[in-house]
Formats: C-alpha cells, structure tokens, sequence
C-alpha cells in the first residue's frame, strides 16, 4: 500500500487537515521549539544527493532510534556491496546487520526488501536520479506510489534529499506530543504533520526534526509533566 497525499509540499498546505485548538498548540509549539533549540550547537541538516540514499536512511530510521540507526548504516557499509546487495539479502542478514532479532528490527529488514525490490522492478535498477528532474510535488508524488513506502520515508526523503518542507513524525515523537499535550490528542499524522510545517519555516525543518526527535527518545521523554521542555512548552 502507498501513502496518502501528503500534507504539505514546498510549504504549502493542503486544505482540510486543519487541527482543533490550533491557535493553543501553536504556541506550545513555538515554545517548545525554543526551548530545544537554547544553548544548542548549531544541528548539521543531513543530506543525500541519491534519493535511493535518502530513502534507506528513512527506513532504518523510522523503527530504529537515532542511535541505532547510526550504527545500522555503518554496518550497512560494511557488510553489503551496494543497496542492490541488501535488496537481494536474506531477512536475517538485514535483521542482524540492524543490530539484534527485534520487531522493530524486522519490520525494517520486510520494508527495505519491499520498497528496494518495488524500485528495481519500477526502475529497472536502484536509481531515482529522474524525480530530481522533477517540481517537487511530482517528485513526492512519484515517491509516494512506491510500493512499500510510509509517510515518514517519504518526508525524509523530501526534507535530506528534495530538500522541500516537512517534518517527518516517527512513532515515538507523536507520542511524545501527543502525550504531553502539545498537539490535539485525536489529531492523525496528517494532521499534525501539516500544522507543524505551518508553525515552523522551512528553514527550521530539519533542526525542529531532529530537536523534536532527540527529545521523545531521551529516558524520560513521553512521560507526562516529566519533560522539562514539555512543561516549558506549556507556559
């Protein structure tokens, strides 16, 4: 199954997603963002000039904290020739160089098997140089159309690769909004992905991203009024 239309491209918004309370959130957001972005040095953007690069990355980073998917690429680079060499490998070749048997490890392992293979056979071999050629918005929409892609993979290839606006959310940093009340609680993904990119430039995409993502993956982080910078953002 291919993602839905996205919620924003090049910025823009798509009507119809708008969130309740949005006003509210919109400075929990803001503070939020400012309190996770004090004192910080300043966040290197990742970018892949190879979209297939981008979109590998964005698997293993949509199961994997940032951590782990760190240390999975570098084992990628040693263990397999190219990225046509890991879409040909065995589940439990992917699932160890991930770093251990895990659900999560094997949901990664099944979806880059499936989202390489659905490139090659679209493709005819493992490069999407052409939807660089591409607006924007066809280019997100090509990728969208992969079989196997997920609305985080998509973003993150739009945001290190594209380099257009979005946030990607994993599932870890919409709970961390979620449950400390920084967003709708009954808002969806598409929902919150496409009030977020309204309250931060594009500019600031790539920084909130991984400011947001380093937060709701410390010790504590998703714990309710245990969030330093959740109750920073609430004031």
């Amino acid at each position: 199954m291919c993602v839905s239309d996205c919620a924003t491209v090049e910025g823009i918004v798509a009507p119809g997603i708008d969130m309740k309370n949005s006003k509210e959130y919109s400075k929990k957001i803001q503070g939020l963002y400012r309190t996770l972005s004090a004192g910080q040095a300043r966040v290197q953007q990742a970018s892949h000039e190879e979209i297939i690069d981008a979109i590998v990355h964005g698997m293993v980073n949509a199961q994997l904290t940032q951590k782990e998917a760190e240390s999975a690429m570098a084992r990628f680079a040693e263990l397999f020739v190219d990225w046509n060499d890991l879409r040909v490998s065995k589940t439990e070749e992917i699932v160890e160089a991930l770093g251990g048997d895990t659900p999560a490890a094997r949901v990664t392992a099944s979806t880059i098997t499936k989202v390489l293979t659905g490139i090659f056979n679209d493709y005819h071999k493992l490069s999407l140089d052409a939807l660089k050629k591409m607006g924007k918005r066809p280019a997100r929409q090509a990728l969208e159309k992969i079989d196997g892609m997920t609305r985080f993979v998509v973003d993150y290839c739009v945001l290190t690769s594209l380099h257009g606006h979005a946030i990607p959310l994993t599932e870890a940093m919409m709970a961390y909004l979620k449950s400390n009340e920084l967003v709708d609680p009954e808002a969806d993904h598409e929902q919150i992905e496409g009030f977020l990119a309204k309250q931060i430039p594009a500019r600031s995409g790539y920084e909130f991203y991984h400011c947001l993502r380093q937060e709701s993956e410390a010790p504590a982080a998703g714990r309710k009024a245990k969030s330093k910078a959740a109750k920073k953002a609430k004031k």
